[in-house]
């Protein structure tokens, strides 16, 4: 393959549809409005979803549930991934770096799946009762931030 023998996908190269140009270009007359009704007409700008006046599919399925505006999201750090780090102290500025945290800023709460050979200090915002127990049997320090 080279330049001499490339070519355009299909389709590629096609002029755009010219509307409203005489009955020979298949779009004249109506200009692909169709006769009468409210499409048809100038100024024309229907929302989104809108079924000709029967009830919309976003208002006929019912709503279920509730959203708690005021709910803390935590980012989930497990014991097993810390385990693997081989680190002696995770403060979140090096949870960060390692890419375990997306976002500085971030909430962070240890969840206790897994399992700690070595002493390890972490601090984070919460931990769960499993995650602290762990960290203190293997000899480290689960210290809560803020």
């Amino acid at each position: 393959m080279n330049l001499s023998n490339l070519k355009a996908p299909k389709k590629a190269n096609r002029n755009k549809k010219r509307i409203g140009r005489g009955m020979g270009s298949g779009t004249g007359k109506t200009s692909g409005r169709g006769h009468k009704g409210q499409g048809s007409r100038s100024g024309s700008s229907l929302m989104r979803g809108f079924e000709g006046g029967q009830m919309p599919l976003h208002r006929r399925l019912p709503k279920r549930g509730f959203t708690n505006i005021f709910r803390t999201e935590y980012t989930v750090v497990n014991l097993d991934r810390l385990a693997e780090l081989g680190e002696k102290e995770l403060t979140l500025e090096k949870l960060t770096n390692l890419g375990l945290v997306k976002r500085r800023g971030e909430l962070v709460k240890v969840l206790g799946n897994g399992e700690l050979k070595t002493a390890v200090t972490v601090h984070a915002h919460k931990f769960s009762k499993s995650a602290q127990e762990k960290i203190e049997k293997a000899g480290g320090k689960a210290i809560v931030i803020g």
